[in-house]
């Protein structure tokens, strides 16, 4: 028998083994070899930008950007971003690739005109672990199957018929004709705005919450909230605080690039403490309105809420319980936060602004006078106020880098190439803030705000409002409350910084704004005062005549706002 001389790993010289053996120790050596050899090429692909990405910041290996991405405020340094890299620039996050479109033609034809590959969102497991997949806003277009941890851990199956399910559901109660039949709630709480404020207007950041709050509640479930104090607001501000917090882009751990994080134990991750507390709080709130609205059917004391309607037709949409209760509550979270925010900014902005105010002011004196309240068919007449409230979106939007979307296929666009399941951020901060000042005459000046001589037909009146197939649904009933209220305050009040012991004009920090993937400005001060007696008794005498409005919302009060309600109503006889 032949043998091959090779050299024994214990010994210190040559020594023997068979062919048979040798072939052995190679067949297992070397496909080890190769399999390492593959990981270690793969490794150092992990973090690197591929070839026909659009440029982007350094990357470092494994990590690629994930050591520079912004824990808060991100809007702020994708748009530095935006400025030395250009406008459409990626950045890669571990294996993951994240597009940032600053550019409105480049969101104009990815989201807008190729909705159908963009439609979807990115994996956000804090997502799940809140609301199962099943709010809207977050809800992915791609099957997936989840374990959700509720009181009784089941499988939930969220796919795109659940999105679809959702989304058709919104669209067909939330109409432009539906949203007209709200009308006169829109307009008796706006009315009551104004009385607040003129009562209490060192409180008037959470009068505008409550009015928000409670707009949208009556709307969808037939149940106002007369107070900022009502159970069903305080609860809901507390819970989306902290659902804004859990999704802040960089606030949690990048759980979805490095799925090992799921495993590490709650008792060392406080974001999952924190995602098991928002989940928690928004399904009471949530399921507990919805089973109260179901009652309130079942005795027959319908008043055209929203709900009504889904619960009536729930066969047909195709709603079970759980996403009907989450579709509730997506609603309540666009209409109740978002609004407050916007009129909160309003304030901000024309306190920090007074030529704007007084410009404001005079074209709604001309239009209305001194009469009467100003109605919604009065602002065709205002070419100000409307460009006032454009610019308030510009000035300080909502959701800078709106939520953010992921693709489907890979597409190609300027010779870039955006791979399937990339997550694409629309930084509207960034495509709108050039320059930082408001002024609304931009929006007088050319139709989009852009500078003269600058294409601005990519900019549409309703960027604010999202891209694509996920635009806000209930951005009819939106509007209508931020044109009403708009007017209202340029009309009832004048707004003017805070003085010191000395007199002299507290300087507002108009970027004083909450962290979160929604933002509003954080709670300020400034002086609010009636602009005449006239007006302050035709707020009293309208706010006297809606009690009527009122008294078909005023379901399951508490006892505190039932008192609240008849003192209130009787200090105005």
């Amino acid at each position: 028998m032949r043998y091959y001389r090779i050299w024994r790993h214990s010994g210190t010289g040559p020594g023997l083994l068979p062919p048979t053996n040798l072939y052995r120790v190679m067949a297992i050596l070397l496909p080890l070899a190769l399999g390492f050899l593959c990981i270690c090429v793969w490794l150092r692909k992990i973090g690197s930008r591929e070839a026909g990405l659009p440029p982007g910041p350094p990357t470092v290996f494994l990590l690629g950007n994930l050591h520079v991405f912004p824990t808060e405020f991100a809007h702020y340094k994708f748009t530095e971003w935006a400025r030395k890299y250009g406008r459409i620039y990626s950045l890669k996050l571990g294996p993951g690739t994240v597009v940032v479109l600053t550019e409105v033609a480049a969101v104009k034809e990815l989201m807008d005109k190729r909705s159908g590959a963009t439609v979807d969102r990115p994996a956000m497991h804090v997502a799940e672990l809140v609301a199962g997949g099943l709010n809207m806003v977050l809800a992915r277009y791609s099957s997936f199957l989840i374990l959700c941890s509720t009181d009784s851990a089941v499988d939930l199956l969220c796919s795109a018929d659940n999105w679809r399910a959702l989304r058709r559901t919104a669209h067909a109660i939330l109409t432009p004709q539906a949203c007209a039949r709200h009308l006169p709630i829109q307009q008796a709480e706006a009315t009551q705005l104004l009385d607040d404020i003129l009562r209490q207007p060192q409180d008037f950041y959470t009068h505008i919450r409550r009015y928000s709050n409670s707009v949208i509640l009556s709307v969808l479930y037939g149940k106002r909230a007369p107070r900022y104090e009502t159970p069903e607001t305080t609860a809901f501000f507390n819970a989306q605080h902290k659902w804004e917090l859990v999704l802040e882009p960089g606030a949690t751990p990048p759980v979805d690039l490095i799925p090992i994080l799921k495993y590490v134990p709650e008792r060392w991750a406080k974001w999952k403490r924190d995602c098991a507390i928002t989940r928690e709080l928004q399904r009471d709130l949530y399921f507990g309105l919805l089973d109260e609205t179901k009652e309130r059917l079942r005795r027959g004391e319908q008043n055209g809420s929203y709900m009504e309607e889904i619960l009536t037709r729930q066969e047909e949409f195709g709603m079970d319980r759980e996403i009907t209760g989450y579709l509730g509550g997506v609603l309540i979270e666009g209409g109740s936060d978002t609004t407050s925010s916007y009129l909160q900014s309003l304030i901000l902005a024309l306190t920090a602004y007074p030529d704007a105010q007084k410009k404001a002011h005079a074209e709604i004196d001309r239009v209305v006078g001194q009469g009467r309240m100003p109605s919604l068919e009065d602002l065709d007449d205002m070419p100000y106020i409307r460009a006032m409230i454009l610019e308030t979106h510009r000035f300080r939007p909502l959701a800078p880098l709106f939520i953010p979307h992921a693709t489907l296929t890979a597409e190609e666009y300027k010779g870039f190439i955006i791979p399937k399941g990339a997550t694409i951020f629309v930084n509207a901060w960034g495509i709108f803030h050039d320059p930082e000042n408001f002024n609304p005459e931009r929006y007088l000046l050319t139709d989009n705000g852009t500078k003269p001589g600058v294409d601005g037909s990519d900019l549409r009146p309703t960027f604010a409002f999202g891209v694509g197939r996920r635009i806000c649904p209930g951005i009819h009933l939106a509007q209508n409350s931020i044109n009403i209220n708009a007017m209202n305050l340029v009309w009832a009040f004048s707004f003017s910084t805070e003085t010191d012991a000395e007199g002299n004009p507290i300087k507002l920090d108009t970027f004083a704004y909450q962290k979160g993937i929604l933002t509003g400005p954080c709670p300020f001060k400034c002086k609010i005062t009636p602009r005449s007696a006239e007006k302050v008794e035709i707020i009293e005498r309208e706010f006297l005549e809606a009690r009527d409005t009122f008294s078909k919302f005023e379901f399951g009060l508490s006892p505190e706002d039932k008192e609240f309600v008849g003192k209130s109503r009787m200090h105005r006889h």
